[in-house]
């Protein structure tokens, strides 16, 4: 690997009007909606479109995405999400896992995220794996319906034993294993109501076989957090909306703009952050900082 520049985006919440059908009222859509209507001025159009186009910058490689592209799992917002993917970059250079918006409730695939599709690549179904020159990105389906008021996650032990032998294998190879998923692996990083159920078991999975980088969204602040590997720490990166106005409650759309390389052989991750400001409308580098990779 001499390097690897990439993206890291989440929680976009793509803005949509929701017109319920009488039967959709009844479901966890509705408290969604009672929130939307709250905050639907947060998540802004033109910040979305200021992403994109830093986005298409041409030293991006490639755009991760960590989930919540919707916010109803309506099956007209998942054709929205489409489009939107569409025109960002070209689908081989994105890689996408669901979030919980994108499972609020049973979706007939058809209309929900088969629409996703070709970002996702997960015919042979989950773990899915994208190569980029020395670099897999390791793409895991935490998203399920879940009871009201519960944000809740689960890989499951089928994609667990999958995921393991996969880490195995890539980490044989020699190659650099960042794994993505929209709900975090650490402890404590956010309430019971919105955790991975079985992080436990993703925990015990990345301590016996490791990976260099996990990045996951669905925290409502940045977060720099770490979990056992077999030799060292793990650092697990996170990144809030990438679409939301600065308010009491998120910090404001933000991206990461990740650079993987090696020095003096050892794997390296810089990490500049950008920021969206309200003064310029645009999106600025704020801070910088370089990990040092297990």
């Amino acid at each position: 690997m001499n390097s690897f520049t990439f993206a890291h985006v989440s929680d976009l919440h793509l803005p949509f009007e929701p017109a319920l059908s009488l039967w959709q009222h009844f479901s966890k859509r509705q408290l969604s909606v009672w929130s939307w209507r709250r905050r639907k001025l947060l998540h802004r159009p033109e910040i979305l479109d200021a992403l994109a186009s830093d986005l298409r910058s041409p030293d991006i490689e490639h755009v991760a995405v960590t989930g919540d592209l919707t916010n109803f799992s309506l099956p007209d917002e998942f054709r929205q999400a489409a489009q939107w993917l569409e025109a960002l970059v070209p689908a081989a250079r994105l890689s996408l896992v669901p979030g919980n918006h994108d499972a609020l409730v049973p979706v007939v695939a058809t209309q929900g995220i088969d629409h996703l599709a070709p970002w996702m690549r997960a015919e042979a179904g989950w773990p899915t794996v994208h190569r980029h020159q020395g670099v897999t990105l390791i793409g895991l389906n935490s998203a399920l319906p879940t009871a009201p008021l519960l944000a809740q996650g689960a890989l499951g032990s089928d994609q667990l034993a999958r995921l393991e032998q996969l880490l195995k294998e890539e980490g044989k190879a020699g190659r650099t294993r960042v794994v993505l998923l929209h709900h975090p692996v650490a402890d404590g990083a956010v309430s019971w109501r919105k955790a991975l159920r079985d992080r436990a078991g993703l925990q015990a999975v990345l301590r016996r076989v490791g990976a260099e980088l996990i990045l996951h969204g669905h925290a409502r602040d940045a977060r720099l957090d770490s979990v056992a590997g077999p030799g060292a720490p793990i650092p697990c990166v996170c990144v809030p909306s990438s679409s939301a106005v600065p308010n009491p409650r998120d910090e404001g759309a933000r991206w990461h703009r990740l650079c993987l390389y090696e020095e003096a052989g050892r794997k390296r991750l810089e990490v500049d952050v950008r920021r969206w400001t309200p003064q310029t409308q645009t999106f600025a580098g704020t801070a910088r900082y370089v990990l040092c990779l297990p």
